[in-house]
């Protein structure tokens, strides 16, 4: 088990009417923000409403940055670097998904910045400064309301990428799993892929020394597993939705990747597609690719690793041989996502054509490839899960 260190800085209220711990913690660091949401789903369900009334009985002023779509792009980190200089915010509130957190959280870090925002969010300049960061949750998948990391999407460049900095996480995240009783099923289920995947990722290594991590990871995947179906079945479960949006906020804040040398795979392939196919949702994404990956990268070195999987998660029996164990286990998976009606194809998902494939292979892992991902994986082998997952 490797040496680490662990600290979350973010004050997490969990649970219903916990928005009202919103505006007092908010005054703590400034008397004005910037309100960033997405396209309207906030109005329509009450979650606009009280977040408004708890920034008003704390005197709390704000300007406002809707709008903000699926896949969060650069022009937006634009506009909201440019209405904070404008209306001198001293802070930046999220309230929606992942992609609203990961674009308000990347305007809290660019404001400071005078050049191109680009430049911090592909890290070739470091971030130095960040505005304090809020969020109100309102759907359980990306985890971004308690880690100091966004994805920034330029489809002009067709790049999708990963930015951070320790400054990015969240002073203050609302989790009101109330306010995710409106969420659509098919946002449900890419959301649950979204968080199975941000936890298969450190879990699927060939290092198993860190064995407290590993369970924790299997007690979370194991509680998507569970409650993901039931939240389709009836949207109003609170106790569905109160487990998805904390295991959603676990899968992601680095707890399960503690002890390891981990190298994100399927994510960042997933990343290179939405760049180039904007309506691929990208929790639909990684269900697709999941089950393709796991199947590119069973081998020998591997096998032992699925096996404790199809042991501690999918409870297959143990007399099975091994071989058989892993491949159940990533059947199992497979069938996990289409029960929750995500699509088996990237065709079915909303790619198109595969003229891009070598494009995307190279921008995934670079030309160089990764070594320290579950196996040493090339340009090649990226374009293979593609075509395989097409």
């Amino acid at each position: 088990m490797e040496n680490f260190t662990y600290a979350i800085g973010t004050r997490s209220y969990f649970g219903e009417g916990q928005i009202k711990n919103l505006g007092r913690n908010i005054r703590q660091y400034c008397a004005r923000v910037l309100l960033v949401y997405g396209q309207g789903s906030i109005k329509r369900n009450g979650v606009y409403d009280a977040v408004i009334e708890e920034l008003g009985k704390s005197g709390i002023n704000f300007a406002e940055l809707p709008g903000i779509e699926p896949n969060a792009k650069l022009p937006d980190v634009i506009e909201g670097v440019r209405l904070c200089r404008l209306h001198q915010v001293g802070g930046v509130l999220a309230v929606g998904g992942g992609s609203v957190l990961d674009c308000a959280k990347t305007i809290a870090g660019c404001v400071a910045y005078e050049g191109d925002p680009w430049d911090l969010i592909s890290m070739q300049v470091r971030y130095t400064k960040f505005l304090p960061i809020f969020t109100v949750l309102t759907l359980a998948a990306a985890g971004s309301e308690m880690d100091a990391l966004a994805v920034i999407s330029d489809m002009n460049r067709h790049d999708k990428l990963i930015t951070g900095s320790n400054m990015m996480l969240p002073k203050v995240s609302i989790l009101d799993p109330t306010y995710t009783f409106t969420v659509p099923p098919k946002h449900t289920a890419a959301g649950s892929a979204d968080i199975f995947s941000h936890i298969c990722e450190p879990y699927f290594t060939v290092d198993e020394s860190a064995y407290v991590s590993d369970r924790i990871a299997e007690a979370l995947l194991k509680t998507v597993i569970h409650y993901a179906p039931a939240a389709m079945d009836d949207p109003t479960d609170y106790e569905a939705r109160a487990n998805l949006m904390w295991a959603s906020s676990l899968a992601v804040n680095t707890l399960t990747a503690k002890g390891k040398d981990i190298g994100w795979s399927v994510h960042e392939i997933e990343h290179t597609i939405s760049a180039y196919y904007d309506d691929v949702t990208h929790g639909v994404g990684l269900a697709v690719l999941t089950p393709v990956w796991m199947e590119y990268v069973l081998s020998e070195k591997t096998l032992p690793r699925f096996v404790t999987f199809g042991l501690n998660v999918w409870g297959i029996d143990a007399a099975l041989p091994p071989i058989e164990i892993a491949r159940l286990s990533i059947e199992k998976t497979r069938r996990f996502f289409s029960s929750l009606g995500l699509p088996e194809t990237l065709r079915k998902a909303g790619v198109s054509e595969d003229k891009y494939f070598d494009e995307m292979a190279v921008k995934a892992y670079g030309p160089e490839g990764r070594a320290n991902s579950f196996m040493p994986f090339s340009a090649e082998d990226v374009r293979n899960i593609l075509q395989k997952s097409f």
